[in-house]
């Protein structure tokens, strides 16, 4: 894998449908292969990333606490906004490269390398999502591009692809189009009036993500 100086994991959500066991803890520390949710993809991107960033929201200190353990260089509390929040409010805004963002309940392998070469191929926009093919049972947001240009996003109008939470944005670009959202549909509502959203034609070596408790048992079983 090539390296890249920035990421960010998006680990603020009350994972409600993981209840009752996020009555308990946040939901990016559900035990995952021995360790928790987090850690699987802190421990994949460490080695690739210069800086790895995570946002906390719910049960923000006993997360914060867990992912400082595990090496992360900085954690932006973001309890009670939206999931944009942080690329208009944070030190994040000032950023003007790209930076690679997955949520916390991916499970995935990815080759870094790839996926900023065909960040850079396509322009270097002001965001990129990456996309999966779509899995029975996982609902997403289902692209349609044109040349890689999303034209589209769209829960109920299937596609032959859909977004994955893995995304490359550069957020001082974005700031310098757009206004502060909070929500990432509004988001890639306006880059997509800008002609500023892509798709990658990279898609990711493996993916899953975890929503709910069945999801968990399903993917600590696969194991090994």
């Amino acid at each position: 894998m090539g390296r890249l100086n920035h990421a960010l994991i998006m680990a603020a959500g009350r994972g409600t449908r993981m209840a009752p066991l996020t009555d308990l803890i946040p939901k990016p520390m559900a035990p995952l292969w021995g360790s928790t949710l987090i850690a699987n993809g802190i421990q994949k991107l460490l080695p690739h990333i210069s800086h790895l960033h995570i946002t906390v929201g719910y049960k923000g200190a006993d997360l914060a606490k867990h992912v400082i353990e595990l090496g992360v260089h900085s954690v932006f509390n973001t309890e009670g906004r939206g999931n944009s929040w942080w690329i208009f409010n944070t030190l994040m805004k000032n950023i003007d490269e790209p930076v690679l963002v997955l949520t916390s309940d991916n499970v995935t392998d990815l080759n870094i390398e790839l996926i900023i070469n065909e960040y850079h191929r396509l322009g270097d926009p002001a965001c990129m999502v990456v996309p999966v093919k779509p899995i029975e049972g996982l609902v997403g947001d289902y692209i349609h591009q044109e040349a890689n240009l999303v034209k589209k996003l769209d829960r109920n109008d299937p596609a032959s692809t859909y977004c994955s939470g893995i995304q490359v944005i550069n957020p001082s670009r974005i700031n310098r189009l757009m206004p502060s959202v909070e929500d990432f549909g509004e988001l890639w509502s306006n880059l997509i009036y800008h002609k500023q959203l892509y798709s990658s034609s990279v898609l990711p070596d493996k993916w899953f993500t975890v929503d709910t408790l069945e999801q968990l048992t399903h993917m600590n079983n696969q194991k090994g």
